[in-house]
């Protein structure tokens, strides 16, 4: 298995289109590097230029070393799973896992035990002898990760192998791949989702693709607990944080936010004097939302819609009519609380888990925060 590194990696269309820019990432042997982001972001197209589908405008891109941007797709040690199956129909499940190493003039015996060896990873053995319509969507996707699996290559890439798959199925297959990984810990695989169950639940490290570069690099934690901006604040989670505009009122250890609606915010994310009187955003997922009956709140409102999930409860609460720019505030209770609608409700937030935004991006990593890889 091989390291993998991206340095300033771009790509243009017709020389004036810029889809990707400043691209600088390291892969590690071993990681399950997920890529996600709105649509349109690039995802896609990021994978492709990593498998030689598509030619990289600028930039260099290194498999184990060596730079690989003018090697054929062939060369490059890699193996792709698709969003479509891409089965031969007429095919057996069998025929269709060790075609490639057929065409690499591999012998019987060989052809054989890595087949043998990927069936039973994927536990496909039952159904080695049937047609790829004789099995389910989760079966003939195992089949299609299968037929890289045979080739043994450098990297595995996925581009949303889930997304044709319906829900029950999506679960099933996304706690295969995760076994699939932990049989196979020195892979390298990227991953392609616009799902941010399947990014959070598999990844080793997730990359947030936004505005035509990487918005954030980290485990799934660290984009959950502290995203580096409001992009991937909001982008992580679900439902998105919740933005609360203000100013600050107190500085120091914990920092203290006067919000426009006349809450007030604590937050254990220390700021300095100079910070009085900054105008910022304040960050709280809607789980992180605590009902209150005392005065210090950090939002109050009515109930305006009650969506009941059995586990939990969400409550929505619409913005006022003046302020545009404000988003609907959510919240989401444990339990069922269905009689909640139209009650005038508050809320406090445990500190450690507010965030504050300025100009976009979280104070948290002014001063260097974490180590996360970041793009220019």
């Amino acid at each position: 298995m091989a390291d993998l590194k991206l340095t300033e990696v771009a790509k243009t269309y017709g020389g004036t289109v810029d889809v990707l820019k400043h691209i600088n990432l390291d892969i590690k042997k071993g990681e399950l590097i997920v890529f996600v982001g709105p649509s349109g972001c690039g995802k896609s197209t990021l994978l492709r230029m990593i498998a030689g589908l598509e030619k990289i405008t600028s930039g260099t891109l290194e498999i184990d070393g060596g730079i690989v941007n003018d090697v054929p797709p062939a060369q490059r040690g890699i193996a792709m799973v698709f969003q479509s199956y891409a089965l031969y129909p007429h095919m057996t499940v069998r025929d269709n896992m060790s075609f490639a190493l057929k065409l690499a003039k591999k012998t019987p015996d060989e052809i054989d035990a890595a087949v043998s060896k990927a069936a039973r990873i994927l536990q496909l053995e039952p159904y080695l002898d049937r047609l790829p319509k004789a099995l389910s969507g989760g079966q003939r996707q195992r089949v299609a990760i299968g037929r890289s699996i045979v080739r043994d290559p450098k990297v595995y890439l996925f581009d949303e192998p889930l997304s044709n798959l319906d829900a029950a199925l999506r679960v099933a297959t996304r706690i295969e791949i995760a076994q699939l990984k932990e049989s196979m810990p020195d892979s390298t695989m990227i991953y392609v989702t616009h799902d941010q169950v399947e990014a959070m639940t598999l990844a080793t490290r997730i990359v947030v693709l936004a505005n035509k570069g990487i918005a954030q690099v980290g485990t799934p934690l660290e984009l959950y607990e502290r995203p580096e901006n409001e992009f991937v604040a909001q982008f992580i989670g679900s439902p998105a944080m919740n933005l609360f505009a203000g100013e600050i009122i107190e500085t120091g250890a914990q920092t203290v936010v006067k919000l426009n609606e006349g809450g007030i915010a604590r937050s254990m994310l220390p700021t300095k004097s100079s910070d009085l009187g900054l105008r910022v955003n304040v960050g709280v997922r809607p789980e992180d939302m605590v009902l209150t009956e005392g005065e210090d709140y950090l939002f109050a409102d009515t109930v305006s819609i009650v969506e009941a999930l059995g586990e939990v409860t969400q409550l929505y609460f619409e913005p006022p009519k003046a302020d545009e720019d404000t988003n609907t505030v959510i919240a989401k209770l444990q339990g069922i609380h269905m009689d909640i609608r139209g009650r005038a409700l508050r809320f406090q937030a445990d500190p450690a888990k507010v965030q504050i935004f300025h100009n976009g991006h979280s104070l948290y990593y002014r001063d260097g925060g974490p180590a996360l890889v970041k793009s220019a």
